[in-house]
């Protein structure tokens, strides 16, 4: 991890989150109070839900980063899975918001004003969000963290959305269709209801101990077949029953490993510490447990007697 990697940390991504929020949410309330432009309102209430959702995330990244204790020996890094809902929670209920906002306003349109000053202050809104997005992906990449994920997509649908308020009432300063307005204001709201939706259900196949992903698991392959192919010992050694699962920023594999019954416990036991720290360097943050098993022995799951 480099010197960037290791100061643009997740919980300081996070309290930037908060501070941009806080700096967009003034430009564009004050850009909807000179306007009156319901699409800059529902635009100034989707950046609340960035300011809600960066605050939960920051606390969520700090409980994920606690080593294990007693009570969580696989450590705390689900935590951001809840962070990742949350916010798709809130996205879901500030586009609702919007759309009850914008149907009154269809059927009773306000004629905007001060359209110049509107329109840069949620330009420069938007400039800060897409910013620190562009920032919070990279870092999310480098620390596999599924809140800054999360918190970056959702400044991304806060740009787009910034993008189509803008062009909207530019549509409706030029062409004089009020109604336009609030048409705008329901894009908005459906565009972030499918992004709401989005990271919910990724919050949710996170909890659910979902597999690593292929390029990850194609590694761990590719690991495993080095050590099965090694010279004198292509026939001797095997793996079966691999099975993968992600939390957070960890990932686990669980396997078992086959060979000689002739060999003795300390033999067995050094290859299957070279095969774990070379997963391990191989993947960065997983966790291998291997099962040592002799060659004809077959382990057996989903007994009958399991299932009842």
């Amino acid at each position: 991890m480099n010197i960037a990697s290791r100061f643009l940390t997740p919980q300081r991504l996070l309290m930037a989150s908060v501070v941009v929020a806080v700096i967009t949410i003034t430009l564009k309330t004050l850009a909807w109070v000179i306007t009156d432009s319901v699409g800059l309102l529902s635009d100034a209430m989707e950046s609340l839900v960035n300011l809600a959702s960066a605050i939960f995330g920051l606390v969520m990244v700090t409980i994920a980063a606690r080593p294990a204790d007693e009570d969580h020996p696989y450590g705390h890094h689900k935590a951001e899975y809840f962070s990742s809902g949350f916010e798709g929670i809130l996205i879901i209920a500030a586009a609702l918001g919007i759309i009850w906002t914008a149907g009154h306003r269809l059927f009773d349109p306000q004629p905007i004003e001060q359209v110049g000053w509107g329109l840069a202050l949620s330009v420069a809104s938007s400039a800060l969000n897409g910013l620190l997005a562009w920032v919070m992906f990279g870092a999310a990449k480098q620390h596999r963290s599924i809140a800054l994920e999360a918190d970056a997509k959702h400044l991304v649908t806060d740009v787009w959305t910034s993008v189509g308020v803008v062009i909207g009432i530019a549509m409706v300063h030029f062409t004089g269709w009020l109604w336009l307005d609030a048409i705008v204001a329901m894009g908005v709201a459906a565009n972030i209801l499918k992004e709401g939706f989005h990271l919910m259900w990724r919050s949710s196949q996170g909890l659910m101990d979902e597999a690593v992903e292929p390029d990850v698991m194609a590694t761990i392959q590719q690991t495993l077949d080095g050590f099965a192919s090694q010279s004198n010992e292509v026939s001797i050694i095997r793996f079966d029953h691999v099975s993968t699962r992600k939390a957070g920023q960890r990932r686990f594999v669980d396997m078992h490993m086959h060979m000689p019954a002739s060999w003795s416990l300390g033999r067995a036991a050094a290859v299957r510490a070279s095969v774990e720290q070379a997963l391990m360097s191989a993947v960065p943050g997983l966790r291998a447990s291997i099962q040592l098993l002799p060659s004809d022995v077959e382990a057996h799951f989903d007994d009958p007697k399991d299932l009842i």
